[in-house]
């Protein structure tokens, strides 16, 4: 396996943002953030992490909520059921499997003799409908914007079986709005997927670094794309100016959304019942490590705000970001959240994880993880294809490279700073019980030839 953390280092570059850019703009964390403009891989621990109690208000929400957002998608399992024939096997509800990784996990292990604990996947590259994490957050906005417009014309209650919405009368009202979004691709999709479906014109405002499959694929499903020569962060201002310009369209702003935000969180509730089944315990003597890809932030963000509603101070969330476009960590490293960009320390956010190729962080994400998250780290290009590689040599999984990089999390438990967070926490007895879930956030629509270019095959081999 890939060893060592440096990646594209160019320390003269790096020396120049620190002594500049960064000395101007930044009063506290210039030794990480010198690392991250060098390409070098960083772990950054948050030492504003609070202690919660399960169930309470957290960062200004209050569990109901989450408890509110899954109400509606099970108000809307009879549509989903009818018209996404692969979820009928779970009744219209949208989940993917919680998978033991064997043969991955002795990998692992062989590399890293010292660490201790069961390693799981949560197969979210494989979610129906769309195939990554964005089918949570994005397809639940689209639910709450189709139930909102259909309640208040007439033409749905709450107690109704909600399959009526593919009739006549709903996809005619649906036909008069738009749905617009920014994205680097998987959002765009979950949400141009559901959109379409429902009958909604549908915009998706798409980077430069977003796949062209991404955007075929968008295009069979009668979604208009717009491309940008421009970064995510781009499109979403210039999608967002557009939809602003017409009153009957509806911009999903994946960077200040709480409707995507609860939309993801309700992946805990989902994730506890899982546990409970295959008989893994989380609590004091049971930890749970999970590890999230993170791009704008509002997937792990909502994932690891359910959890700790969830599990409160027995899960601990690391955020994980490519070297090239590490944004949440900057934000978080230096306490300047939203308010910079990895563009103001030489970074270029070029990274073959185009789901994770984002600029700046959700300041709505930052602000809620600045107490929930325990920390976050970035991994190198090289790591992230060897990943890929391997989960799909040892276990026939097929991941993009995006979804991989949490993987890097299980590499950091030998590391010092890991050893002191666990020590901090006083974990060292129970690692032994520990659980560390690694969050795989996409992949599950690329197409075969893709698939197999991207991991050195031929079709045949696959």
């Amino acid at each position: 396996m890939v060893e060592g953390v440096n990646a594209n280092s160019n320390s003269d570059i790096a020396a120049d943002v620190v002594n500049g850019i960064v000395t101007d703009a930044v009063a506290v964390g210039s030794d990480i953030v010198h690392d991250m403009a060098s390409g070098k891989e960083v772990f950054w621990l948050n030492d504003k992490l609070e202690s919660v109690v399960p169930m309470s208000e957290m960062a200004g929400r209050k569990f109901v909520y989450i408890r509110a957002a899954q109400n509606r998608l099970l108000r809307f399992m009879p549509y989903i059921e009818k018209m996404f024939p692969e979820t009928a096997g779970r009744k219209g509800i949208i989940e993917s499997e919680l998978l033991v990784i064997p043969e991955f996990s002795d990998e692992i292990k062989r590399h890293n003799p010292d660490f201790a604990g069961r390693i799981l996947l949560k197969d979210d590259a494989h979610l129906p409908i769309a195939g990554s994490v964005k089918a949570r957050g994005g397809i639940y906005e689209v639910m709450v914007h189709a139930e909102s417009l259909a309640m208040k014309a007439g033409l749905l209650k709450a107690t109704d079986n909600y399959g009526k919405l593919d009739s006549a009368e709903c996809r005619e009202l649906f036909a008069k709005h738009t749905i617009q979004v920014g994205s680097t691709g998987n959002l765009g999709l979950s949400i141009g997927i559901m959109s379409s479906k429902l009958g909604f014109n549908t915009i998706v405002h798409m980077s430069a670094d977003a796949k062209a499959w991404k955007k075929e694929l968008l295009r069979k499903n009668g979604v208009t794309v717009v491309e940008y020569e421009g970064d995510y962060s781009s499109a979403v201002a210039q999608g967002r100016k557009l939809s602003a310009e017409n009153n009957m369209s509806y911009f999903i702003d994946d960077e200040n959304s709480e409707d995507l935000f609860l939309g993801y969180a309700t992946a805990a509730l989902r994730l506890k019942v899982q546990l409970f089944k295959a008989g893994i315990p989380v609590d004091e003597t049971h930890p749970l490590f999970v590890y999230l890809p993170c791009g704008v932030g509002g997937a792990p963000g909502g994932i690891t705000y359910g959890l700790k509603q969830i599990f409160g101070d027995c899960v601990h969330c690391f955020f994980a970001e490519p070297v090239g476009a590490p944004c949440f960590t900057l934000g978080m490293a230096t306490g300047r959240k939203s308010d910079i960009s990895i563009y103001d320390i030489g970074l270029d956010g070029v990274t073959i994880a185009d789901g994770l190729a984002v600029g700046r962080a959700s300041e709505l994400v930052c602000e809620a993880m600045e107490s929930l998250v325990s920390g976050s780290f970035t991994v190198c290009e090289d790591k992230l294809t060897e990943y890929m590689r391997l989960m799909y040599q040892k276990e026939d999984v097929f991941l993009e490279p995006s979804a991989c990089a949490g993987i890097q999390g299980l590499l950091l438990q030998s590391g010092e700073k890991m050893k002191d967070y666990i020590r901090k926490h006083e974990l060292t007895d129970c690692m032994v019980d520990s659980t560390h879930l690694v969050w795989a956030t996409g992949g599950g629509l690329v197409p075969d030839e893709v698939r197999a270019d991207m991991l050195g095959l031929t079709q045949k081999d696959m």
